[in-house]
């Protein structure tokens, strides 16, 4: 026994004070990185999934897609989710790269749809919130979806009434998007015609 301490004691003396002192150190540096990254949310990137039959099947039969369309679906999926982070998940810079074919511009209509095809308001679109946000534009989706869909569209603040401040954000993205440049007294106008035939 005496044999197996004298042992331990030349292994535990075997650091000279400098490495002991950097192993510290390097412990201290570790926590205080790790500590830091926690204040951001980082967090490990989520584990892809892989759809059986079994699985596009279910989907299939809580839209009005056959298993075919969303085989297709998860096909293109795939290809829009992995453009930039390859991690499963449909994020807003690949949605935009995909439908304006630049990642860097800021759009109201494209941040609108992809609020409403963030279901579960994760900040990414999984693929099932994909295919159940685009059965809407189903060609055997009723008109009373497509015109939800619409509002909800253009309701920004979630509020189930479009307002004023609302239809001029939606009217200046529009103008924007089309390079039209309209003098302010112009907007009102037109505004207050939405106003008058809706009655907003």
């Amino acid at each position: 026994m005496d044999s197996t301490r004298s042992s331990l004691d030349k292994r535990s003396s075997y650091f000279t004070p400098s490495e002991k002192l950097c192993a510290v150190f390097k412990a201290i540096i570790e926590t205080v990185i790790f500590s830091f990254l926690g204040c951001f949310n980082f967090h490990r990137l989520p584990p892809k999934h892989h759809y059986s039959f079994n699985d596009l099947n279910r989907i299939a039969s809580t839209t009005l897609f056959s298993v075919n369309e969303v085989e297709a679906l998860l096909d293109l999926f795939k290809k829009l989710s992995s453009s930039i982070v390859d991690d499963g998940l449909l994020h807003k810079e690949e949605l935009q790269l995909a439908l304006l074919r630049t990642a860097s511009s800021r759009n109201l209509f494209l941040d609108r749809i992809f609020d409403l095809f963030d279901e579960k308001k994760k900040g990414a679109i999984e693929f099932e919130d994909f295919v159940h946000s685009l059965n809407v534009f189903h060609p055997r989706a009723s008109l009373e979806d497509k015109i939800d869909f619409a509002f909800r569209l253009y309701d920004l603040k979630e509020t189930g009434y479009i307002g004023r401040e609302e239809v001029r954000q939606m009217l200046n993205a529009i103008f924007l998007e089309s390079d039209l440049q309209l003098s302010e007294q112009y907007l009102e106008a037109i505004i207050d015609k939405v106003e008058r035939d809706f009655h907003c």
